[in-house]
């Protein structure tokens, strides 16, 4: 059969994909959908780390019966008509970095799954590899990298991959805490809120926490998280005492990182802090910890310790800084696939 000098067609691997990951989110703010979603994401090895013998019957007992009915009260007070808002954001992210991708010159398969539920992780790896993606690029949108987050998508990818005969090249970004771009957008953020609402007398950074048991064991996500508070509180050029951190979405009886948001900032309003702002740098997308943990339940509950204004900060979401940041770490990890169209002469090139 004679060599053929044609260029490659779509579904030979010659193209390269970036698959976006975030955590996920029930299909509907309803008790069944968020039943799915919590038996799938609570089942998680690396997420609940108990033995099965001790943690099965609390998970399919009083977890899952009890659990589902409050959870989907409060996704519904943030469901908006693109469904939840993580997942809208996370699709607005993907349609902006290819936007920016190929403003740039660079053609690159953006697809978007979530670790837990729809749309999911290996089947939009499996998209990937159906459009001729040959090499693909996972790049988690967790700032900071746990064990707990980070590395399920690594095993989820692994597991996928190890029923394919044809793998594709795979990378995957372990973690951006301190990556310039991604400070510099956090800055950009919180500076565009003050310069349009005026500044409150705290800036207050709120982590997802996590069990201190998962740091002992050598879990770099505390450490991740106070550099990240404190590049961003260097770059906002703000003294000590006007800025602190705190970790929010604590889940059962186990200690976890402290101090809690919530009762530091009823602690805050009853010494006196009338004024605080709450800025959420570990979440790169608003989701219902965001929106309902922290913009009202939080709130309200500063309030009701005699504050009388607490400001949430948006997250990153689609902002162009952002996104900008986004094309620019994709880039530097995607370095020596092919990225550009066949003919194409990279920017600086010779004539």
């Amino acid at each position: 059969m004679p060599l053929s000098s044609e260029t490659s067609s779509p579904r030979d691997g010659a193209r390269t994909g970036l698959l976006l990951v975030n955590l996920g989110t029930p299909d509907a703010p309803t008790p069944a959908a968020v039943r799915r979603y919590l038996a799938e994401f609570l089942s998680d090895p690396r997420v609940v780390e108990l033995p099965r013998a001790l943690w099965w019957p609390v998970l399919h007992g009083p977890v899952l019966m009890l659990r589902p009915r409050e959870a989907a009260r409060r996704y519904a007070s943030v469901w908006t008509p693109e469904g939840s808002p993580l997942l809208a954001w996370s699709r607005r992210q993907q349609a902006a970095l290819a936007a920016e991708l190929a403003a740039r010159g660079h053609e690159v398969e953006v697809a978007l799954g979530m670790r837990y539920g729809s749309p999911s992780l290996g089947q939009e790896l499996d998209g990937l590899r159906a459009r001729g993606c040959g090499r693909i690029l996972a790049l988690p949108l967790y700032p900071q990298y746990s064990a707990s987050t980070t590395a399920t998508v690594f095993d989820a990818l692994a597991q996928r991959m190890g029923r394919l005969r044809d793998q594709p090249e795979l990378r995957m970004v372990r973690q951006f805490h301190d990556d310039p771009g991604y400070i510099g957008a956090l800055a950009a953020r919180v500076r565009d809120f003050w310069r349009r609402n005026g500044r409150g007398r705290l800036l207050v950074l709120s982590f997802h926490g996590l069990p201190q048991r998962s740091v002992r064991l050598g879990d770099p996500y505390h450490g991740q998280c106070l550099e990240t508070a404190r590049l961003l509180a260097q770059r906002l050029e703000l003294a000590e005492g006007e800025v602190m951190v705190t970790f929010q979405s604590r889940f059962g009886a186990a200690e976890w990182l402290q101090p809690y948001t919530e009762p530091t900032l009823q602690a805050l309003a009853r010494d006196g802090v009338a004024e605080a702002d709450v800025f959420c740098p570990g979440f790169v997308a608003d989701c219902i910890e965001t929106l309902e943990e922290i913009a009202q339940q939080a709130r309200a509950a500063f309030l009701r310790a005699g504050g009388r204004e607490l400001r949430y900060i948006a997250a990153l979401n689609d902002s162009p800084e952002w996104i900008g940041a986004l094309a620019d770490m994709a880039l530097r990890n995607l370095q020596g696939w092919p990225t550009r169209p066949a003919g194409a002469v990279a920017p600086g090139a010779g004539n």
